[in-house]
C-alpha cells in the first residue's frame, strides 16, 4: 500500500495514499480497532446533509467562497447518493462525543471537493476540513444533530412498519372474530373468547407502540445546529442557524426548528433517550405478541395448535417433519436486542457531564441499530408469519369444551363457592360444567343453555 504524509497539531502521519479521508481519520483507525462496527448509513447521510446545510447558509451569508462551496455541495450530494461510502472508517467505539466521526466527514468532503477543484488529495490548499467544510460548526452541535436528524430518516419506515403490522393483525381479526377458544392467565383455563379479539388485541398493542414511537420523534425536531463549542454559538454568524435550519429542513422535508435553549440540547440526550424508550416499549408490545404465536401454534399434536404459521423452514436437523416458529423466535431475540441497546442508551445519556455528553457516538449507534432491527423484525413478521396464519376452529372449540371456562358465568345466579365446587369435579371427573351442573339441580336447562353458552360470553 502506497502512503502520503499528512501534518496535524500532533506532528506527521501516513494516511494510505489513495484515501478520501485525512490524518485525524487515520489517527482515530489507528486508535480504535475494536468492533469492526462503522457509522450506519442514516448517521452518514445527516452528518453529509448537515454539511451541505451548513455551506449553503454560509454562502448566503458571504463567509465563504463561491467556487469551494459550491464544490463541497457536489461533494455532499455524491456522498448522499452512496459514493465514498467505504472512506467512513471511525469505528463506531470512538473518541468521545463523535470528533472523530465528525473529522472523518470533514476530510472526505475536504479531499472530495478539491480534487474537483485540481487538487490533490491531502494538501488541503484548496478545501480544508476545519476551515471550509467545518465552517460554523463544532462536533458538539454537529453530532446531536446528526444523531436526531439519522433518526427522523428512520423514524417514517419504522412507523410505517408497525402501521402495516397492525392492519395485517386487525385482518386476522375480522378473520377470527367466530372462532371461539379458551382465554387463558396464569397459563390456565379462565374464560371464553374469540380469537378474534385476541387479534384485535394484538392489533391494538401494536398501535399504541407505534402512537408512542411517533410522539417521541417530535421531540427529535428541536436542533442545536448553530450552537457550536458548549451551546454559545462561538465563530458563527448570528443569523447562521436559522439559515442553515431552513436549508436541512427543506433537504428532508422535516418540520425541523431551532432548539428553545440551545445549551439543554448539548447538555443532554434525553430527547434521543425518550425516543429509544419509545422503541422500547414498542418492541415489549411486538415481542410479547411473537410469544403468544408461539404458544398458540405448539405442537401440532401434543400442544394447543389454536393455530398454525406458515413454515419458513425445516425446523430440525435430526427430526424430520419438524417445523418451529422460526420467525417469532427470531422476533424475540431482535426485541431483546432493543431493549438491551435502550439500556445503553439510558445509561450513555445519563453519563453526561456538564456543558455535553461525550458518550454520544454510542448513544447514536444503538437508538439507530434498534431502529433498523425493529422495522425489519416487523416487516418479517407480518409477511412471512402474520398474514399466512391459518387458525384451527375445531380444535379451538375442543379444547374450549374440554375446559371450566364457562363455570364463571354461573357465579352471580349459584354463588362463588358453588360454581367453584362444580369447577373442581369437572377437572376431577373429565364431566363437563353444563352436565356437573345439571346432575346437582342448580339451575333450569333453559338457564343453562343461556347462560353457558360460550358466544354470549364473548
Amino acid at each position: 500500500m502506497q502512503f502520503r504524509t499528512e501534518r496535524d497539531p500532533l506532528g506527521e502521519f501516513e494516511v494510505p495514499a489513495d484515501a478520501y479521508y485525512g490524518i485525524q481519520t487515520a489517527r482515530a483507525v489507528e486508535n480504535f480497532r475494536i468492533s469492526d462496527l462503522r457509522a450506519p448509513a442514516d448517521l452518514i447521510v445527516a452528518t453529509v446533509l448537515i454539511k451541505r446545510a451548513a455551506v449553503e447558509a454560509n454562502l448566503a451569508l458571504e463567509r465563504i467562497d463561491a467556487r469551494v462551496a459550491r464544490a463541497i455541495v457536489q461533494a455532499c450530494d455524491e456522498i448522499r447518493s452512496g459514493a465514498l461510502r467505504d472512506q467512513f472508517v471511525v469505528d463506531v467505539y470512538q473518541a468521545g462525543a463523535g470528533t472523530s466521526h465528525n473529522m472523518n466527514t470533514n476530510e472526505v468532503i475536504a479531499n472530495r471537493a478539491a480534487e474537483m477543484l485540481g487538487g490533490p488529495r491531502g494538501t488541503y490548499t484548496k478545501v480544508h476540513p476545519n476551515d471550509h467544510v467545518n465552517m460554523s460548526q463544532s462536533t458538539n452541535d454537529v453530532f446531536p444533530t446528526a444523531t436526531r436528524l439519522a433518526l427522523l430518516l428512520d423514524h417514517a419506515p419504522l412507523v410505517n412498519s408497525a402501521r402495516l403490522l397492525q392492519a395485517a393483525l386487525e385482518g386476522k381479526s375480522r378473520e377470527f372474530a367466530k372462532i371461539l377458544k379458551v382465554g387463558r392467565t396464569h397459563l390456565q383455563d379462565a374464560v371464553p373468547i374469540t380469537l378474534g379479539e385476541v387479534f384485535g388485541g394484538y392489533a391494538a398493542c401494536i398501535e399504541r407502540g407505534a402512537d408512542d414511537v411517533h410522539a417521541a420523534s417530535e421531540q427529535l425536531m428541536e436542533l442545536n445546529l448553530g450552537a457550536t463549542a458548549v451551546g454559545t454559538g462561538l465563530n458563527a454568524a448570528s443569523d447562521y442557524a436559522e439559515v442553515a435550519i431552513t436549508y436541512l429542513g427543506s433537504y428532508t422535508t422535516l418540520p425541523l426548528r431551532r432548539a428553545k435553549n440551545l445549551f439543554r440540547v448539548t447538555q443532554s440526550m434525553g430527547d434521543v433517550a425518550a425516543y429509544s424508550g419509545a422503541m422500547r416499549r414498542l418492541s415489549i408490545e411486538l415481542g410479547k405478541i411473537a410469544s403468544d404465536l408461539r404458544l398458540l401454534s405448539m405442537g401440532p399434536r401434543a400442544g394447543l395448535s389454536e393455530i398454525a404459521l406458515p413454515a419458513v423452514q425445516p425446523g430440525s436437523s435430526i427430526m424430520p417433519g419438524k417445523v418451529n416458529p422460526s420467525v417469532p423466535e427470531m422476533v424475540n431475540q431482535v426485541c431483546y436486542q432493543v431493549m438491551g441497546c435502550d439500556l445503553t442508551v439510558a445509561m450513555a445519556a445519563e453519563a453526561g457531564q456538564l456543558e455535553l455528553n461525550v458518550m454520544m457516538p454510542v448513544i447514536a449507534w444503538n437508538a439507530l441499530h434498534s431502529s433498523r432491527i425493529l422495522r425489519e423484525a416487523m416487516t418479517a413478521l407480518r409477511v412471512k408469519t402474520v398474514e399466512g396464519i391459518t387458525a384451527d376452529a375445531e380444535r379451538a372449540r375442543e379444547l374450549l369444551d374440554r375446559s371450566t371456562a364457562v363455570a364463571t358465568a354461573l357465579s352471580p345466579h349459584i354463588g362463588y363457592a358453588a360454581t367453584a365446587e362444580i369447577a373442581k369435579e369437572s377437572v376431577r371427573t373429565g364431566k363437563s360444567i353444563r352436565a356437573i351442573a345439571k346432575e346437582r339441580g342448580v339451575l333450569t336447562d333453559a338457564e343453562l343453555d343461556a347462560l353457558l353458552a360460550p358466544e354470549r360470553m364473548t
